[in-house]
C-alpha cells in the first residue's frame, strides 16, 4: 500500500513501506501548500522539469534529506551543479530498479527552463512503483495519443494529471486522458494555484464519472492510500 499526500499544485509526498519521496516540491511560494521544506523527510526527489513551479525547493530538500534526486538528464546535472550530491539522471522512456520500487520517464509535452534561464532537458512524466502500486504523475503535459500505450503496457493504480488549462491539459482534454490511460483512480492536479488556471476539480470528477471511470479530489494537505 502506498500513501499519496497532496502538497498543491503538482506537488506530492508519496510513501511506502521503505520509502519517502517526493514529486515537483513547489512548497515555499505555493499558496495551496501547508508545507515547508523543513517538513519534508525524504529519501528521494523527483522532478518533471525545471520551471519554477515544480523546481521549487527540490534542490534545498535534497541536501537537507542527503536525499537522491531523479530527473531528466540535464535537469538532474543542473541540480548537481547547485550543490545536491546524490543525483540520478535519466531520459524519456528508460526506467530504472530503485531499491523501493522502479521509475520510468514518460513523455510529457511542455517545456523545461530553470528560473535563472538555464535549459535543463526535455520535461517528463514518471510512472513509479511503491509496494507494488503504480502511480503515474503526468507531469505539465498537454493531452498526446500515446497515452493510451502506457496504460495499455501499465496497470495504472493512479494518475495524477494536470486540469488547469492554459499551461497543460483543460479538463476536458484531461478527461480524455483518463479514458486513454484507464487507471484505477484519477486524481487532478495543477489547478487554482493560480487565477490563469482556475479549473474546478469537481467538474473533473464528475465528467471521468460520467464516462464510467473513478476520479476522487485529494484537497492540498489530504492524503490517500492506495
Amino acid at each position: 500500500m502506498a500513501k499519496l499526500t497532496f502538497l498543491g499544485h503538482s506537488a506530492w509526498y508519496i510513501e511506502g513501506s521503505n520509502v519517502r519521496l517526493v514529486i515537483d516540491p513547489f512548497l515555499t511560494d505555493n499558496p495551496q501548500s501547508k508545507f515547508k521544506p523543513g517538513d519534508l523527510q525524504v529519501d528521494y526527489v523527483l522532478l518533471t522539469h525545471g520551471h519554477g513551479d515544480h523546481l521549487g525547493d527540490a534542490v534545498e530538500i535534497a541536501k537537507q534529506n542527503n536525499a537522491t534526486l531523479v530527473a531528466p538528464y540535464e535537469l538532474a546535472l543542473y541540480c548537481q551543479n547547485k550543490g545536491v550530491e546524490n543525483i540520478h539522471p535519466m531520459h524519456i522512456g528508460g526506467g530504472y530498479n530503485f531499491p523501493f520500487g522502479r521509475v520510468q520517464l514518460t513523455i510529457a509535452h511542455h517545456g523545461s527552463m530553470a528560473p535563472d534561464g538555464t535549459y535543463t532537458g526535455n520535461p517528463c512524466g514518471f510512472l513509479v512503483t511503491v509496494d507494488g502500486k503504480t502511480i503515474y504523475h503526468a507531469g505539465d503535459t498537454g493531452l498526446f495519443y500515446d497515452m493510451k500505450l502506457i496504460g495499455e503496457l501499465h496497470t495504472i493504480d493512479a494518475a495524477l494529471l494536470p486540469i488547469g488549462d492554459n499551461f497543460t491539459m483543460g479538463i476536458d482534454d484531461a478527461v480524455k486522458a483518463v479514458e486513454l490511460l484507464q487507471p484505477r483512480l484519477a486524481i487532478p492536479m495543477h489547478y487554482k494555484t493560480f487565477d490563469v488556471i482556475d479549473a474546478d476539480p469537481e467538474e473533473f470528477v464528475r465528467k471521468v464519472s460520467e464516462k464510467g471511470l473513478k476520479a476522487q479530489v485529494v484537497p492540498p494537505g489530504e492524503s490517500i492510500e492506495i
